[in-house]
């Protein structure tokens, strides 16, 4: 056995470099192409699943008799268990690779969403929510990650398109929804969806794997980013207050804006329907035009802008006695706030990476999570067109950090600025660098201080000065003498 041409040592080197290959082949066939298009397709496929599962909920309350109440509570688990998994997926990304921790979010999805739909009582439908909620903040942090990393790749702005994915595949996931809901249950409905997310997971996972390169990414440079993400903590939290405004709205109006139409304006059931559709496809459209908005206007810019848009179209939304009015303010509140999300997450990325990306998306999701219910307390108090303001005060708010974030920036690069030409040119990182010119002076001043003094002394000969030579320290690149300096020197 032990002579077996199978186990000799040159076949077990061509076994291993046959390993190797095949291990290294992935990362030399996908291109940042087919990266893209795969992170573009979970990015829609979180919109579908997501989507999907949204227009079923009428189905599945009247199937187990839910009260509002009761429906509520369950709703509810869904951003209970998304919150509950969102910062612990940042660390895994930034330990195990975002392309691994995408691919099993994606599987985790599509393996969950179809328990809803499988519920036969309210506490069973909480419990599904719960695994289902905790699978969709998984994939939300781990795709925003590769977002992250997949924009810094290619060095132009693609968060917005990457949303613009998310929102196109709600759109889609909520009409062939709408379609099923006709011929079939919520849990035949939902299995086939997860069954197609499956396979999508399954085609996507090879480039997304192969991105995770080990070798590109040590330990110590991980512990640079969490460094650099403390650091920049009350940024990072900022700008999750940003996105928060984005989300409060978002969600406040999924869930009050039809019927505010319905029940204030008087609105048919179809025109209800046509201005949340509106609001969804102007955020769609928002976000597909978000690169060349960047490039036009400049990213503060855009943030500052969106949310003053939002305000005004949520007032004229709100308050407008005219059914119609109210729809054109459901659109512009979509544009306005289509492109603040996916940037606040991408500023967060940058300043901390992964672990960054989880706690603004935690912070902007707990927007998602209390803006209903707070719209809800409101309307109790002072009636729905006056809770749905509070979208205007909110978008106001991120406005405003938005500012003070662009203000502070523009602080710290003047203070690093001012601090040193020495520290714009790079020396200060390398001390030998910059000790090489002050030896390089001291050795010129000594030479000619030599060679005056054999001049000066009687009867003195001196040979002369032979060029310096650049200096050099031991194991450094040598430097050379820096022009001008033996002319100030004499």
């Amino acid at each position: 056995m032990l002579n077996s041409p199978h186990t000799s040592p040159a076949a077990l080197a061509r076994l291993t470099r046959g390993r190797t290959r095949w291990s290294n082949a992935p990362r030399r066939r996908w291109s940042p192409r087919s990266l893209r298009v795969a992170v573009t397709a979970l990015f829609a496929l979180d919109g579908v699943v997501f989507g999907s599962w949204a227009v079923r909920v009428p189905d599945v309350s009247h199937h187990l008799a839910a009260s509002p109440a009761s429906l509520g509570a369950a709703l509810l688990c869904v951003s209970l268990g998304a919150l509950a998994t969102m910062r612990l997926t940042g660390a895994l990304c930034d330990r195990l690779g975002p392309g691994l921790i995408t691919t099993v979010g994606g599987v985790l999805l599509c393996a969950t969403v179809a328990l809803p739909g499988l519920a036969t009582s309210i506490p069973e439908l909480g419990a599904a929510l719960l695994v289902f909620g905790a699978a969709t903040g998984v994939l939300n942090v781990a795709v925003n990650t590769m977002g992250v990393r997949l924009q810094a790749g290619h060095g132009r702005p693609l968060m917005p398109s990457l949303h613009a994915a998310l929102s196109f595949g709600g759109l889609g996931g909520g009409l062939a929804g709408g379609l099923a809901a006709g011929s079939a249950s919520p849990a035949v409905h939902l299995l086939t969806v997860g069954a197609a997310g499956l396979a999508a997971t399954a085609w996507a996972a090879r480039p997304l794997l192969a991105s995770d390169d080990p070798d590109a990414r040590p330990q110590d440079d991980v512990a640079k980013t969490d460094a650099r993400g403390r650091r920049g903590r009350g940024s990072v939290i900022a700008l999750g207050a940003i996105a928060g405004c984005t989300a409060y709205g978002e969600g406040a109006l999924t869930d009050w804006g039809a019927l505010h139409l319905a029940t204030d304006l008087q609105a048919t059931a179809l025109v209800a329907s046509v201005g949340y559709a509106g609001f969804s496809l102007a955020m769609a459209c928002g976000r597909l035009a978000g690169h060349r908005l960047i490039h036009t206007l400049g990213e503060t810019p855009l943030l500052v802008g969106g949310a003053l848009l939002a305000a005004a179209g949520m007032l004229v939304g709100a308050l407008s006695p005219l059914v119609w009015p109210a729809v054109l303010g459901f659109v512009l509140v979509g544009l306005g706030l289509a492109n603040i999300f996916p940037l606040a997450i991408a500023r967060a990325g940058a300043v901390g990476g992964a672990s960054a990306v989880g706690l603004a998306s935690t912070v902007g999701y707990a927007g998602l999570l209390g803006g209903p219910p707070l719209i809800g307390f409101i309307t109790s108090r002072t009636g729905l067109p006056a809770a749905l303001t509070t979208i205007s005060v909110l978008a106001l708010v991120a406005a405003g950090l938005a500012l003070a974030l662009a203000r502070g920036a523009d602080r710290a690069t003047e203070h690093a600025s001012e601090r040193s030409p020495w520290y714009e040119a790079g020396l200060l990182a390398r001390p030998g660098a910059l000790l090489a010119p002050v030896g390089l002076g001291v050795r010129l001043a000594a030479q000619r201080h030599a060679t005056t003094l054999a001049t000066l002394t009687p009867g003195g000969h001196a040979e002369p000065a032979a060029p310096p030579s650049p200096l050099s320290t031991s194991g450094a690149v040598p430097v050379q003498p820096y022009p001008g300096l033996e002319h100030l020197l004499r």
